[in-house]
């Protein structure tokens, strides 16, 4: 179905603009992604908005062109509107030229399979979108199976995050949990090997993160960027690993800290595939 709309007073208009607030996001179960490059990697990854919202002065475009195919196909709904009332709907000066609106997604930790990827990210009480959002990038480009928000963390479906992930929201599963949740899910997770939980640390004891002995699924648990992972928290971990500062900071960003623990993390559990799976001699 397509429509135009051309007053800021639309009913549509009004819940689209509704979707920037939390509370709002909550309580109709949806939210904004915009951009044409983002909106065709949530098209290729399998997830279409139900309704797509386009400036009526747009250039053509041949990913466009199939992201409105796609909708239509689908059953989704098409407005097209002028670019001031875009600029209404995201608060910006200079809007993009496409919105999608999409239902939020299932955040239950039970739906996961630890098992179904070598490392997982874990965030705990993480506060910035942006470094969420980064997260999820982290994940999708280290081969994650997903993002753990544990407690109380930033949105993930904000607009900030969904702009910051770069598309990654739509390839890396998401959960959120409490953390006693998060414990009980992670130890009873059925399989032949044991998840580890791995802590960033600034506790002297801590391993340096370089030839730690990391072992899949591995879960890298990062935790609030001013305050760090409660020493409960770190107590009950697995590993504890900590990164050298040569210079004045005391810690790197908490997104930054997950990506360098994630990369080593891969390229350990690489290494160890190949020792223990060398290939066949006669190939």
């Amino acid at each position: 179905m397509r429509r135009s709309i051309t007053g800021f007073s639309n009913p549509t208009v009004k819940a689209l603009r509704a979707l920037r607030d939390k509370k709002h996001r909550r309580q109709q179960g949806r939210f904004l992604a915009e951009g044409l490059r983002l909106l065709t990697d949530a098209r290729e990854a399998g997830h279409l908005p139900e309704l797509l919202v386009m400036a009526s002065n747009r250039e053509p475009h041949p990913l466009l062109a199939a992201l409105e195919q796609a909708v239509e196909q689908a059953g989704g709904e098409i407005v097209e509107t002028p670019p001031e009332i875009l600029a209404k709907i995201t608060a910006k000066d200079n809007p993009q030229a496409v919105i999608g609106m999409f239902a939020e997604f299932d955040t239950a930790l039970g739906r996961l399979d630890p098992m179904s990827a070598p490392i997982w990210l874990v965030a705990q009480a993480l506060r910035d979108p942006g470094n969420l959002g980064t997260m999820l990038r982290t994940g999708d480009a280290v081969g994650a199976g997903g993002l753990i928000l544990i407690d109380d963390c930033a949105d993930p479906f904000s607009a900030e995050a969904v702009r910051a992930s770069m598309g990654a929201l739509f390839t890396q599963s998401i959960a959120q949990a409490g953390w006693d949740e998060f414990r009980g899910w992670l130890r009873a997770a059925p399989g032949p090997a044991k998840s580890q939980l791995v802590a960033a640390s600034l506790a002297a004891d801590a391993r340096p993160y370089r030839g730690a002995s990391y072992a899949a699924p591995c879960f890298i648990l990062v935790g609030n960027e001013s305050r760090g992972l409660p020493p409960k928290f770190e107590a009950v971990c697995d590993l504890r690993v900590t990164l050298p500062m040569r210079g004045r900071a005391d810690s790197l960003n908490a997104a930054v800290a997950a990506a360098v623990l994630a990369y080593e993390a891969a390229a350990t559990l690489a290494l160890g595939a190949v020792e223990h799976h060398p290939s066949d001699p006669g190939a």
